[in-house]
Formats: C-alpha cells, structure tokens, sequence
C-alpha cells in the first residue's frame, strides 16, 4: 500500500522557531577538551584554542543556539573557576563523569567565543544543585551588565570589555535527579526564587528556562506550570530513545518520582545490533510525539497562548559505549539507525512548533549522539550530522502543515508508521519537504497533494545505505552521505515519489 501525503501552504501559519535545530555542549568525555578545545599552544590548527576543523563544519550545519556547560556538570560548576588567565585556575574533579580532573582552561569567555565563532546563540543553564542564588545572579551580572559593577569590571579585567549578549538561561538541569533528587513542589519554590536573579541588565530580555521533567513524568510539568509558569519562559523536557530503559523509578506516595540507576541496564550497541534493536529506537522515537502532546496539553490548561515554550533541551539515542573506550564519557558510533530516528524527532519538532520552540541534541562532539566524531587532528562528520545539515531548510520558514496516511512497517506483532513528514515555505518562497521511511528492508510510494502551492520543478537529496548499521570512520569517512535524489514526478497538484528503505529525503519545490 502507498502513503498518501497533504501539504497546505498557508502563510498565517507560525514560524518554525530555529533553535529547534539547537545543540548541546557539556563537559563530558571529550566534547570539550579535544572535542571543541585543544588550546592555544595545540598543533592541531585552531583559532584561540577552538579547533578550526570542528568550527568550520558546525558552521556549515547552521548551529543555531548552543546549550552549555551541562547536563549534570551544570549543578557543580562554579563560573569563577572558570574566568581568569588559564594558570590561575583552579583545577576541578568532574565528579558526574568519570572523577577525572579538568583544568578549567574552558570557560564562559571559551564558550562565548566559540559560539561567536560558529554563529550561534549561547544558552547558558546555571547551577541550582550545588551553588547559591548570588553566585548566579553574579554570572549574569558578569557576562550582560555594560556598568561600573564588580562582576562588570572582573569581566573587564579579564580581557572583555563589552558585554556579551545572552538571551537564554537555564534555572538548573535535572533537578529531579543528578541535579538534588528534588521533589517538583520543592524545586518550583526554588525556581521562583533564583529565577528572581537572573536579571534583564541590557535590553535583551532573558528567556528563564525551568528544568522541565524527564520523558513521562506529567506530575511535574503540572505542579510546575501550576506553581511556577507566571515566572518562567520555558519548560526543559529531556526524553532519550533507547533500546531499553536505563532508570529504576520510583513512585513516592506524593506521586513524585525518584530516578536510580540501574547497575543491570544495557542499552544496547550503537553498531553491532538486528533489527530487533532497530525497530525498539524507531519505536522511542515516534514515541516523542505523544511526550510532546501531553506535557503540551497540560501546559495548554495553564497557558493557552502558548506564551510558554517547551523545550527538548536534551533529546537522542544513547547506547552502550564503544568497546574499549571510558564508560563514563559516553562515547558512541552513529549509524543509519540514528540518522533516521533523528529525522523522526524533528519532523515531530516541526509540526508542533506552535509549542516546540528549542530543542538541543546530546551532545555536539564525541559524546551520545554526536554529529562530530574526533581523534586526535581526525574529524569525521556522522550519519546525523548530514540530517541536521539536510533538514536546516526549516530554520525560520513558515511551517506548512502535513496530514499523512501511511503503510505500516511491521516487526513481530508490532507496526509503526513507515513515513515520517515535515514541510515548511521559506522566506525565498521555496517550499522543503522533509520525509524519512523507517523501513529497513521496504521502499515507500507517496502521491503528494500540495493546497495553496502551484509547485513546477522539484530536486531532492537523500541520505541511504544498505545497512542498517552502516556508519562512518575515520578511514572511511563518507560511507553515508548526502545524494541527489531523482525518484520525484511534478504532477498537476503535487508530487508522487519513491522513498528508499531506512532513508531520509529533503526535497525542495519550486512554484
């Protein structure tokens, strides 16, 4: 059976925020340090310590906004430790991952200039865990108040005379778990209060980001736009699609959950799996929309204008680490199998960009689902690298709405959408079509009906292999990527086209 596929063009529809294709940066592994950072006195080219390499290739994927330093790093890194000459820092133990001892040589001045570099906006997160509200209201002070102040003139000191422009501020991460094992009363109190701080010092008015609840935990964003979503702008929902889950949860009587981990869990292998392990993360992925609808109804209920965001500021696959690497820096390959479950979640972005306005895969180099790879002076760009470079079409044009009728990818007893579809019009007037087929073994024939859009000339690109686990290295980088696609038919009112199996296609049409 073929999918039948209804785009409408309509120019009342809302922009598709940017920052849905937002990255997220944290001291972890080697994400930072020979990931982004090699220094200054490094013989692998870099401008100010930021490797040239990994800059130029973010710069071609249009980073929009970037999230940093964490993760669980955030509620244990004190930004003082971080600013100075590099000799005078004090050294640090990264007690989140893995108890090793970092320099601090990269810190809010590294950060600023690095998404200076690659043209993105920062999205600082503060720490709420183990820091105080002064220490964070001085970070805010340090980096946007253009005045005669301490923390204005320590900036100064310290070689920035301007202030940097940040709009986005994150009140903690994960405070229902590595971030103090909160319960959501307790933390909403907390976020009204810290929030209070983080001041508008310049004229861009600061978007204050809660720590939103992990994946199912509807109790929390209900106690938190109960309590709390007067005050804040955003809402940080984080959901990672894995094989198998990797928490012991615990219901509380006062319906708060509690997150242990589990010593027993496997996630799975990023490379060596069947397709068993396939559908299980095409199956997490989809699962992203019915997350998205419900913690949106609630928010609905609180704030029916939307004025809210909800934001996806951790999301991705997340598997066992590559064998013979540290289990604690979180370092995985990246397959066909993640280029298209990535294509799934930001179709689902898209088209709930009415309440979606940010979203921040983990992480951008060397760790989870990484669209940079590094080793020493190599670079290798990954499957879900060439996804966000392909769907970058989305980035501030006007969503189009998608309604999709489509043949089912069956495994066992179970069946899944095969398609997914997302379509926006941009400011040229061309209107993108993003669509991946789940299937790994079976193509998919779509007739497109397109309303409100009279399309004459099409061309496309598609990002397919024949192996599931097919992936890039460092001495075979270009195993998947990006191809021309040729299998689309202008008809009278659309297209008609054959997506391959497990592929990820962006078509552009033309009036």
């Amino acid at each position: 059976m073929g999918s039948q596929l209804k785009v409408t063009v309509d120019s009342s529809n809302h922009v598709i925020d940017k920052n849905i294709y937002g990255h997220f940066a944290e001291h972890l592994g080697r994400c930072i340090y020979g990931g982004l950072w090699v220094g200054p006195d490094s013989t692998i080219p870099n401008t100010r310590g930021l490797r040239n390499d990994v800059i130029d290739a973010l710069k071609r994927m249009s980073v929009p906004i970037l999230r940093w330093p964490g993760g669980c790093f955030a509620d244990e890194y004190h930004w003082q430790d971080g600013v100075g000459s590099h000799e005078a820092r004090p050294k640090m133990i990264n007690n989140h991952w893995g108890g090793i001892v970092e320099n601090n040589h990269f810190g809010t001045h590294e950060f600023f200039d690095l998404c200076e570099q690659i043209g993105a906006q920062p999205y600082v997160c503060g720490n709420v865990g183990s820091g105080s509200i002064r220490e964070m209201q001085q970070w805010v002070e340090y980096i946007t108040f253009d005045g005669d102040s301490p923390m204005a003139n320590l900036r100064k000191q310290n070689g920035q005379q301007s202030p940097w422009n940040l709009k986005y501020f994150g009140i903690g991460n994960e405070n229902w778990g590595c971030g103090g094992r909160m319960r959501a009363e307790y933390y909403a109190d907390l976020y009204r209060q810290y929030s209070t701080y983080v001041r508008n010092y310049g004229a861009e008015r600061m978007v204050k980001i809660a720590a939103g609840p992990r994946a199912d935990d509807y109790h929390w964003t209900e106690v938190l736009m109960r309590e709390a979503g007067y005050f804040m702008d955003g809402l940080a929902l984080h959901y990672y699609t894995r094989v198998r889950d990797h928490s012991i949860v615990i219901e509380n009587p006062d319906r708060n959950r509690i997150y242990l981990p589990d010593p027993h869990a496997n996630r799975g292998q990023a490379v060596e799996f069947d397709e068993r392990d396939w559908f299980a993360i095409m199956k997490a992925a989809y699962r992203t929309e019915e997350l998205v609808e419900r913690h949106s109804a609630i928010m609905d209920r609180y704030d029916p204008d939307k004025r809210v965001a909800l934001i996806i500021d951790e999301w991705g696959t997340w598997f066992e680490v590559e064998p013979g690497t540290n289990p604690a820096f979180l370092y995985q390959q990246n397959t066909m199998r993640d280029a298209v479950s990535a294509a799934i979640s930001l179709n689902i972005f898209n088209n709930h960009s009415d309440r979606v306005r940010m979203a921040n895969i983990a992480q951008i180099v060397n760790v989870l689902q990484a669209v940079i790879l590094t080793e020493g002076d190599k670079l290798v760009l990954t499957p879900t690298y060439h996804v966000f470079e392909m769907y970058k079409v989305h980035q501030g044009a006007t969503m189009a709405s998608v309604e999709l009728n489509t043949s089912s990818y069956a495994f066992g007893e179970e069946t899944l959408p095969q398609i997914s579809a997302s379509a926006s019009l941009d400011a040229s007037g061309k209107l993108n079509i993003t669509l991946c087929n789940v299937h790994p073994h079976g193509s998919a024939t779509i007739d497109c009906s397109i309303g409100g859009y009279a399309a004459r000339r099409a061309t496309g690109r598609v990002l397919v292999s024949s192996s599931m686990n097919a992936h890039n290295t460092f001495d075979s980088p270009d195993i998947v990527k990006p191809e021309t696609f040729t299998d689309v038919r202008i008809g009278e009112n659309g297209f008609s086209a054959t997506i391959p199996p497990m592929s990820v296609v962006s078509l552009t049409l033309e009036a």
